[in-house]
C-alpha cells in the first residue's frame, strides 16, 4: 500500500493532502528512527547529570530560572498539556488537525526535540487508524508556536480531551482504546517538545495554499470565459506586451489565457467592435499575475516551514546540548499567510467586477441580469450582490494580522505573530474567493448561451473555454426562467471544490501554470 515516508526534509504540499484528506498512512524514515533516538539519549543523559537546561530540569518562560526535581520534571510535562489546553471556538475540520499532527510528527524526524520514539510512534498510529484529536480554533499568538491548539492535540495521547474516530466524536480514551493505541505518560522534554511549534498555523495554511493554486487555476479559466462571454479584444493578451514587463506571473497568466481562448471566433482583435475592454478584462494578467507570484511566494514559505524544526529548546545529540531559542516564532509563515489572504482577495475583486460587465446590460449588452423574459425573472442579479458581499468581507478580513502583537507570559513573550490568525484568515478568504469564482462561470456559461442569438455562442469558444463550458453545464443548465440558483452555485463550486473543472480543461489544453 503507498504510504508517506517522513524524513524531516522532504514533506511537500501533495503528501499533506494525500495524508490529511485521502488518508494515506504515513511511516518513519529508519534514518529518522535513529536520530530521534540520539536525541532522547542526549535528554536522559542531561537529566542524569543534573544540567541546567530550559524546559527540561527547568520551568518555563518566568519559571526558567525555577530548577525541578527528577520527579516534578515529569509531572511538569504533563502540567503543560493541562493548563495550555484552553482553545476556544470550533473545532478544526479533521483535515486540518491530522495536518497539524503530521507536521508535528515530521517536526520530530529531525531528531532535535527529544521525545521518546514511543511517543512520535504514538501520533502515527492516531493518522493511520483514524483518531484525530478534536482541537479548538482559537487560542494561538503564534509564539511560542501554538502552544494552545498543540496541547489539545496531546490530549487523547495521555487518555484526555475529545477525539474524532470514524466520524464520531467521542472521549479521547475512547477513541485511542477503539483504535487500540495504548495512551502514554509524557515524560522528560516531552510536553514542551509537542506544543512548542507552529504545526497548527501551517497545517492550516498548507491546505489553504493548496486549495489556492487551485483557485489561482479556476480564476484563468473564470476570466477566459469571461472573455468570451464580453467578445473580449485578444490583443491585450499580445506576449510582446508582457514580455516588457517580465514578471513571472503576469507572463504565466497571459500565456495561459492566450491558451485558454486560442481557436475561438467569439473574442475579437483591436478596433473589430471595440477598441479596448475594461480593466477587469484587460488587466486580467496582470492582477491574477500579481496573485500568482504572491502564492508561487507562499508555497516557498510553507514548504520550507513544514521540513524545519520549530520547537525549543533544540536537541544536538552530537554535542550533547540544548539549545533555547526562538523557532517556535510564527512570524515568517504569519506574513506569508497575509500576503497570501490579500492575493486570493483581488482574484475576487476583479472576478466580481467581470460579473458586473455581465449583469449589467449598459456594460454587457446582454439581456438585463442575463434572463430574456426580465422584469418577471429576476436572473443573476442577486448572484452579483452576493458576489459583491463576499468581495467586501474580504476586505476586512484582509488586514494583515500580523502587523498586530500583544505582550504575554508576563511580558516574556513580548513579541509574538498571530500567526494562526492569519491562516484561519487566509482560509475564510479562499473559500469566498471559489464562491465568487463559482458565481463568475455561471454568468458567462449563461453570456455565452445568450450570444447564439447574436450568431456566436458555445461552438464558437476555444478548446480551453469549451471544456469549461461544459462542466459548467452538467453542474447546471440555462437559466430560462428564475429557479433557486444556490443549487446551482453549490455544483459549480464543487466542479472547483473536486478539481473536475481543472482537470477537464487540462485535458483540453494542458497544464494551467506551473504553480
Amino acid at each position: 500500500m503507498k504510504e508517506v515516508i517522513l524524513t524531516g526534509n522532504d514533506l511537500t504540499l501533495e503528501d499533506v493532502v494525500e495524508v490529511c484528506r485521502n488518508r494515506i498512512p504515513v511511516a518513519l524514515d529508519p534514518a529518522a528512527k535513529e536520530r530521534i533516538l540520539a536525541s532522547r539519549r542526549t535528554v536522559e543523559e542531561m537529566v542524569a547529570q543534573k544540567k541546567v537546561v530550559y524546559g527540561i530540569t527547568t520551568g518555563d518562560l518566568k519559571n526558567a530560572d525555577t530548577a525541578l526535581s527528577p520527579e516534578d520534571c515529569t509531572r511538569y510535562q504533563r502540567n503543560l498539556i493541562l493548563t495550555h489546553a484552553v482553545g476556544a471556538g470550533d473545532p478544526f475540520p479533521v483535515d486540518v488537525s491530522r495536518g497539524i499532527m503530521l507536521l508535528r510528527v515530521n517536526n520530530m524526524a529531525k531528531g532535535c526535540s527529544g521525545c521518546r520514539l514511543e511517543t512520535v510512534e504514538t501520533l502515527i498510529a492516531m493518522l493511520n487508524r483514524g483518531v484525530t484529536p478534536v482541537i479548538p480554533q482559537k487560542g494561538s499568538l503564534g509564539a511560542s508556536g501554538d502552544l494552545c491548539p498543540l496541547a489539545h492535540m496531546v490530549l487523547p495521547m495521555i487518555g484526555l480531551g475529545e477525539a474524532d474516530y470514524k466520524g464520531k466524536k467521542m472521549a479521547g480514551s475512547e477513541a485511542m482504546a477503539l483504535a487500540e493505541i495504548p495512551v502514554i505518560e509524557l515524560t522528560y522534554k516531552e510536553g514542551m517538545a509537542l506544543i512548542n511549534g507552529t504545526q497548527a498555523m501551517t497545517a492550516v495554511g498548507a491546505l489553504t495554499l493548496y486549495d489556492s493554486i487551485q483557485i489561482m487555476k479556476a480564476a484563468d479559466i473564470a476570466a477566459a470565459m469571461s472573455f468570451e462571454a464580453n467578445r473580449g479584444v485578444v490583443d491585450a493578451l499580445d506576449p510582446r506586451l508582457h514580455e516588457l514587463r517580465p514578471h513571472i506571473g503576469q507572463r504565466e497568466s497571459a500565456e495561459i489565457l492566450r491558451n485558454l481562448l486560442s481557436g475561438s471566433t467569439n473574442v475579437t482583435r483591436q478596433g473589430e467592435i471595440r477598441v479596448q475592454d475594461g480593466y477587469a478584462l484587460r488587466c486580467a494578467p496582470i492582477v491574477h499575475g500579481a496573485s500568482r507570484d504572491a502564492i508561487r511566494y507562499a508555497k516557498k514559505r510553507v514548504e520550507t516551514e513544514m521540513n524545519s524544526v520549530t520547537d525549543n529548546p533544540l536537541i544536538f545529540a552530537e554535542t550533547d546540548e540544548g539549545i533555547t531559542g526562538g523557532n517556535f516564532h510564527g512570524q515568517p509563515m504569519a506574513l506569508a499567510f497575509d500576503f497570501l489572504g490579500i492575493a486570493l482577495s483581488e482574484l475576487a475583486n476583479i472576478s466580481e467586477r467581470r460579473i458586473e460587465r455581465l449583469v449589467n446590460p449598459s456594460i454587457g449588452g446582454f439581456p438585463a441580469f442575463l434572463v430574456e423574459k426580465g422584469g418577471l425573472n429576476s436572473g443573476f442579479m442577486i448572484v452579483q450582490y452576493t458576489a459583491a458581499a463576499l468581495v467586501s468581507e474580504n476586505k476586512v478580513l484582509a488586514h494583515p494580522a500580523s502587523v498586530d502583537s500583544i505582550p504575554s507570559a508576563a511580558n516574556q513573550e513580548d513579541h509574538v505573530s498571530m500567526g494562526t490568525i492569519a491562516a484561519r484568515k487566509a482560509g475564510t478568504i479562499m473559500r469566498h474567493v471559489r464562491r465568487v469564482l463559482a458565481m463568475e462561470l455561471m454568468c458567462a456559461a449563461q453570456a455565452v448561451d445568450l450570444l447564439t442569438n447574436m450568431g456566436y455562442g458555445p461552438d464558437h469558444l476555444g478548446p480551453g473555454t469549451h471544456a469549461a463550458y461544459e462542466v459548467i453545464r452538467t453542474a447546471c443548465d440555462k437559466l430560462v426562467e428564475d429557479r433557486p440558483l444556490y443549487e446551482d452555485i453549490n455544483r459549480c463550486e464543487e466542479t472547483i471544490t473536486s478539481e473536475e473543472l481543472i482537470r477537464k480543461v487540462e485535458d483540453a489544453v494542458g497544464k494551467i501554470g506551473s504553480l
